[in-house]
């Protein structure tokens, strides 16, 4: 048995899965207490049932999105150590940033030392301007993070509270911008998130539930509970992937569909290519900038069930916030759900209080309950599809789009539109009749994304880098440092060892994975010159077990 619970903003769900069956559902409000949230969904899907037997439990959460969009964290300074030749001007973090001397070289050779009294004046100035966590991002650090460290050591020296994040351990990749980007939203969320796992780890054990725990990621991949407070930007994308998964495990295999999840604050879309869903080449996209987190090619608009209507002189305005349930269901103000309620494209809420939502907001405009229902409903479904039709033109980028493009030698255009998530009921016949497409909303749509955290395919993941110089390899993972032996040493070699030791630790897990399906998620080689000869060569690579569903959903499961 699997135990699938999404946490968002509005709702936290949850399902359990026997055999692909879905043997009991649960959908609640989300309070503020997390705690509570988690051990509600809990206890209606595992009532009269043996935890004892549950093999895993996945989690998927909108939280650290949320957070980021609604920018509701606390401030981050950035300590940032470019050396010479770049210029930072075209780069705008959204933050202090302050500039330290010191540099390391492509190789990972210092060429510039450190200036330590700079950096204790810059610390003050930072003192006195309210900040209490810093990254620092060294543009070299993947190659020797010394200087990263040292600036960490000053920091904890002057100022032992606060928190510290380094680049080579938030992005351990090359690309410098996207290095910070990344750094600073994992010192931005580290704190909320582990009171999220906190939360988490309490349900399970006041509810005595010993199976392995996991959370999806946004490139529908998943990591050990235990292992994701280390990363917690891995999880920015974790709603949307599992929706995308619960589309996946509900409809046929191998079909081609976009998935359009409509929450209470925001509408996900997402493609499925030949019943894969799309991955985005260039990585997870934060207001407006790039980071290092591989997701899946997804898209959220901000519009949902419960986003509040206002007008803003003669036209309605979505606006990207919820105060609470739909006016029809209690709540304070007009939304969505109300116009679709009016419109009888939803059974959801009470009419009465629907209408009169409606025509509250209406009133001004000199429009009836009905007339600006419609009006509502066609400009909600207008920017959505607008958005659909901008991702098909991204969607046509993707290298994963293109290579299938060569070989079927033809364009693809999607004639399912696949609607799940709580407005799924009322918009999506509309959605895709404006696109040309097919409405599919499916069994269990309202609680797709905790059946797709339930049906995700554990994975891991195995970083290694070589260099040939100095003789030696190290896993990051494990910590793990080794001599290279024999004089042939090249980039097949260096996957052969990483996809090797993946192997072991997939063992270890019990996870049936062979080397043909390991999956190369980065890879670079970099020559080191001296004089006029190749000296040596640096490999940096990471593999991944494949992600996507362990089992689907039967048809006219419970």
């Amino acid at each position: 048995m699997y135990v699938g619970v999404d946490v968002g903003g509005t709702y936290t769900d949850a399902v359990l899965l026997s055999n692909g069956v879905v043997g009991a559902t649960a959908k609640i409000p989300t309070k503020s207490s997390l705690l509570e949230s988690v051990l509600g969904a809990l206890d209606i899907v595992l009532k009269d049932v043996d935890s004892g037997k549950l093999k895993r439990i996945v989690f998927s959460t909108t939280m650290i999105t949320n957070l980021i969009a609604g920018k509701k964290y606390d401030k981050v300074a950035l300590l940032l150590l470019p050396g010479p030749g770049m210029n930072l001007r075209y780069f705008d973090f959204h933050t202090d940033v302050r500039l330290l001397s010191g540099a390391i070289d492509y190789r990972g050779r210092e060429i510039i030392p450190l200036d330590e009294k700079e950096i204790s004046g810059v610390l003050s100035g930072l003192e006195e301007k309210g900040y209490s966590r810093v990254g620092i991002i060294g543009k070299f650090s993947p190659r020797n993070s010394s200087h990263e460290k040292r600036v960490a050591e000053i920091v904890m020296g002057k100022y032992p509270g606060w928190q510290v994040e380094l680049g080579f351990q938030a992005g351990p990749q090359l690309n410098f911008p996207r290095r910070v980007v990344t750094t600073f939203l994992t010192c931005a969320t580290r704190e909320p998130y582990n009171d999220f796992v906190n939360s988490v780890r309490e349900a399970l054990k006041k509810r005595e539930i010993k199976a392995d725990v996991f959370i999806l990621k946004a490139d529908a991949g998943t990591l050990p509970l235990a292992s994701s407070v280390e990363l917690p930007v891995e999880t920015i994308f974790s709603g949307p992937a599992a929706s995308t998964l619960g589309v996946e495990a509900l409809t046929p295999e191998g079909i081609t569909e976009v998935a359009v999840d409509i929450g209470g604050t925001t509408t996900d879309i997402a493609l499925i290519l030949d019943g894969k869903p799309l991955l985005s080449a260039r990585g997870a996209r934060v207001d407006g900038q790039l980071t290092q987190v591989r997701t899946l090619a997804v898209r959220s608009v901000p519009i949902g069930g419960d986003s509040v209507l206002e007008l803003v002189g003669e036209k309605v305005a979505f606006r990207p916030e919820r105060f609470g349930p739909a006016y029809c269901m209690g709540g304070p103000v007009p939304t969505p759900t109300d116009a679709l309620r009016v419109l009888g494209l939803t059974s959801h809420g009470d009419e009465g209080r629907a209408r009169e939502a409606m025509e509250k907001l209406g009133a001004p405009l000199g429009l009836g309950a009905g007339e600006i229902a419609e009006m509502v409903t066609s400009i909600a479904v207008s920017n959505i599809t607008a958005d659909i039709k901008k991702m098909f033109r991204e969607w046509e980028q993707e290298p994963a789009y293109r290579i299938w493009e060569l070989i079927h030698k033809k364009k693809i255009k999607p004639s399912v539109v696949v609607g799940v998530g709580g407005g799924a009921e009322g918009f999506i016949g509309r959605i895709a009749e404006e696109l040309g497409c097919e409405p599919v909303t499916p069994p269990h749509a309202e609680v797709a994304n905790a059946i797709g955290a339930a049906v995700a395919r554990p994975t891991l993941q195995m970083s290694l880098r070589a260099d040939t110089e100095q003789g030696y390899y190290i896993f990051r993972e494990d910590g793990l440092q080794e001599k290279i032996s024999g004089q042939l040493f090249n980039e097949q070699k260096a996957l052969e060892l990483a996809r090797g030791r993946l192997l072991e630790k997939a063992a270890s897990y019990g996870l049936e994975v062979t080397a043909e399906e390991i999956e190369i998620t980065h890879q670079e080689v970099f020559n080191m010159i001296r004089g006029w000869s190749t000296v040596g060569r640096l490999y940096d690579l990471t593999v991944q077990t494949p992600g996507g569903v362990a089992t689907r959903i039967e048809v006219g499961g419970k």
